[in-house]
């Protein structure tokens, strides 16, 4: 019988090890951001009170300018090929990494509408920017992209909204204080840079994309950065995507066909509250923009040109 116990005490100490060890055994922020890897990164920084946002500037200052807004974890690389459409089609365009990810700051704060709002203030006041502009939004940027127009239609010209995020994420243990944390760090985060995958139609054609990714994630905060989201700013759209059909401005939207992040039946629920210009793309996933570069950019040219 005291075998047995002490058996059982014993493994129940390994265990507990185990579960103390593998968060640490997980974790990849080996680093923290500072102005050495900074000045390995294209673009440029402006400074906040909440750190520095990592962005990139190209076009003709007297143009119309084009603010490309990422989604949820990918940084402002994942605009590449519509950056690279807007600029030669003469428009100034600015993308940049959203607090958290990239090469921007991971303050230490909630991840929610005032602070993803704010910092396209400080950079478009940081920049220069006073007339209105064209904001196109990818996945939760496109729930970015509808609480700005919302809240500051008179900044905002046209909207373009790419694959958006509108509803609610669902309950989850991450909501959870310290078992949200350990989840996040020994099960979503390990797995988040394989995950990017899913997102195209023909992943075999973009293999170095979850090598790419990881490169924001050995830098402190960015898990903190995701989880903090998460729990801040995943509220359910639906009624901010009310207020921005009321506005009536030009909005159009694009969704990929094979979309598995954002299903392609979400269209449907935007356009029965917003008055779209409606793009649907046949053998494109949740980033239409990136795989059907010619078809989808060449669209925005026009739409924005209109």
């Amino acid at each position: 019988m005291k075998y047995f116990q002490y058996m059982s005490g014993s493994i129940a100490l390994l265990v507990g090890i185990i579960l103390v060890a593998l968060p640490f055994y997980f974790n990849v922020e080996t680093q923290e951001l500072n102005k050495d890897q900074r000045a390995l990164a294209p673009g440029d920084f402006i400074e906040s009170s909440h750190g520095l946002t990592h962005y990139e500037d190209s076009g003709p200052r007297a143009s119309q300018t084009v603010l490309l807004v990422h989604g949820f974890s990918v940084p402002y690389y994942i605009w590449e090929p519509t950056f690279n459409a807007l600029v030669e089609n003469g428009f100034r365009v600015i993308r940049y990494d959203l607090y958290g990810r990239g090469y921007s700051s991971r303050p230490d704060l909630a991840y929610n509408r005032e602070l993803f709002l704010a910092q396209i203030d400080t950079l478009l006041l940081a920049l220069g920017v006073t007339e209105p502009i064209h904001i196109v939004g990818l996945s939760m940027g496109g729930r970015i992209v509808a609480d700005y127009t919302t809240a500051h239609p008179e900044k905002v010209r046209k909207v373009v909204l790419i694959d958006p995020a509108h509803e609610a994420a669902k309950v989850s243990l991450l909501e959870l204080p310290f078992i949200g944390e350990y989840i996040m760090n020994v099960l979503i985060a390990p797995s988040m840079p394989e995950a990017q995958i899913s997102d195209f139609y023909r992943p075999e054609n973009h293999l170095d994309w979850a090598e790419k990714f990881k490169v924001q994630m050995q830098y402190g905060g960015f898990k903190r950065a995701i989880l903090s989201t998460r729990k801040n700013y995943s509220d359910d759209k639906l009624p901010t995507y009310i207020q921005l059909g009321a506005l009536n401005k030009p909005v159009m939207l694009i969704w990929g066909k094979e979309d598995q992040t954002v299903p392609f039946e979400g269209n449907k629920r935007i356009r029965a509250v917003v008055k779209t210009e409606f793009l649907s793309v046949d053998e494109a996933a949740h980033l239409p923009h990136y795989e059907k570069p010619v078809l989808v950019n060449t669209q925005i040219v026009t739409f924005l040109n209109d």
